[in-house]
């Protein structure tokens, strides 16, 4: 099949995108794959490492705060949408696929003028604009979620779950030894993000030395800008600190509680690995989509979720406690990961794809 793929702006995008990628080439080797991303932002580097064929669209998003400069944003839309019209019909797709990030609104509304068959996909609990402005025009919306129906045109909503699961399920598990930790300890992953965050930082400086007594041990991804800061913290033996994770997915794998951000693709990896969390949502994305992924989590007995502003030690550890010391608790997050996770999502959103080329009904 010939496939042009877009997805643009931050890893909860790409990686899915990507995931769908590798499975279309895994069931039919053959097949030819563009990508459409933006000129400037992650996937402009991602992909054409991994050997995707590559075309960048010069585009930005809605200004929220100054809607005067918007008039900027809808003249680059416009020529983006031209350009991404001329190179899909060069291209000559099977399908369009738009797996998230304001790219894809003008390179889809491209191929639904083209008359091509086009699917997108939703990661998060509240779909982004694009999809909010494409959900009643495209052939199928697959969605991570079952939160999310709401949103969207049941006639041609699935729930597909997040592609990124399978990959998870595939990564090879990390010894713990790598990073210097025990197997006969339980194991908290504590990551906010490849980058970190300067504000929970600023407070695990507080929290950490309260970590010094405790059973468990702690691994504390710092994030790469942060970890310099930390020299002082390295005496503390159940504290094991680093700057990023390469194997985050396979350190996951071993581990017994995760504390981190609420990112569509974080909700995907510990729904799938059915791994008890603490999530304490980033309050500094767009329609505070991360919050509403982890109260899904939180409703469901699957998480606990604080709030960034309420985040203290006490209250950290406290609850770190109430998790790892009940027993009862503990597996009945782990059910409740395991009825929200969707372990075969790559391979349901490519039977979906092949079936709209095909011609077949498929929602």
């Amino acid at each position: 099949m010939r496939v042009v793929v877009s997805a643009g702006g931050t890893g909860g995008h790409i990686y899915p995108a990507i995931a769908i990628i590798n499975k279309i080439l895994e069931k039919e080797p053959n097949s030819e794959i563009l990508y459409i991303g933006t000129t400037n932002r992650m996937e402009a580097d991602i992909i054409p490492k991994l050997g995707i064929p590559y075309v960048g669209l010069e585009i930005k998003g809605l200004n929220r705060h100054k809607p005067l400069k918007n008039f900027k944003v809808i003249k680059c839309y416009l020529k983006a949408k031209k350009k991404a019209k001329k190179v899909i019909a060069d291209f000559h797709p099977d399908i369009v696929l738009g797996i998230g990030g304001y790219v894809t609104l003008p390179v889809v509304k491209a191929a639904i003028s083209l008359g091509i068959k086009t699917f997108i996909h939703e990661q998060n609990s509240i779909p982004g604009l694009s999809n909010k402005l494409l959900k009643n025009k495209v052939d199928v919306v697959g969605v991570s979620l079952e939160s999310s129906f709401k949103y969207f045109n049941k006639k041609n909503t699935i729930f597909t779950g997040n592609p990124r699961s399978e990959e998870v399920l595939t990564t090879k598990a990390v010894d713990k030894s790598k990073y210097n930790l025990s197997k006969k300890k339980k194991t908290i992953l504590f990551v906010m993000g490849s980058l970190g965050s300067k504000t929970i930082n600023d407070k695990m400086k507080e929290i950490i030395p309260k970590f010094k007594n405790k059973e468990y041990e702690v691994l504390f991804v710092t994030g790469k800008d942060y970890y310099d800061e930390y020299k002082d913290f390295e005496s503390i033996s159940n504290v094991k600190l680093v700057p990023y994770l390469y194997d985050m997915l396979g350190v996951m794998k071993n581990i017994d509680l995760i504390i981190s951000r609420a990112g569509a693709s974080t909700i995907a990896e510990i729904t799938t690995l059915t791994l008890p969390s603490i999530l304490i949502p980033s309050p500094y994305v767009t329609h505070n989509h991360q919050e509403k992924n982890a109260q899904v989590l939180e409703d469901n007995g699957a998480s606990v979720v604080i709030k960034e502003k309420d985040l203290t030690a006490d209250l950290l550890l406290d609850t770190i406690d109430s998790i790892l010391t009940d027993e009862d608790k503990y597996k009945k997050m782990i059910e409740a990961n395991k009825k929200l996770g969707k372990t075969d999502s790559a391979t349901k959103i490519y039977e979906i794809i092949r079936g709209l080329i095909d011609g077949e009904k498929v929602v």
